[in-house]
């Protein structure tokens, strides 16, 4: 027995399925779409120093004297995780 075109779109319509395709169909395209931009980030990601190094570097700076921010610099950065905070 062949099933046609019609019958199985009137199945999927049936079941929802064809809703859920369309979805599938929808989230590859934005997939491929962002690919780009996955692999910017990811290499930007990977360019970027350890932690222990900014760490490190931080510790010699505060010991040598040479970091002093001003009221305004913490302020804006005490806001800033603030928002970050918020938004996780």
């Amino acid at each position: 027995m062949r099933i046609s075109d019609e019958q199985l779109k009137k199945v999927l319509d049936q079941t929802g399925i064809s809703n859920q395709l369309q979805e599938i169909e929808v989230d590859l395209a934005q997939r491929e779409q962002d690919r780009p931009l996955i692999r910017q980030v990811t290499k930007d990601v990977i360019n970027m120093p350890d932690r222990e190094e900014l760490v490190a570097e931080l510790k010699r700076r505060v010991e040598a004297g040479e970091y002093n921010p001003t009221g305004e610099e913490i302020a804006d950065i005490m806001i800033r995780r603030n928002i970050a905070d918020r938004m996780q």
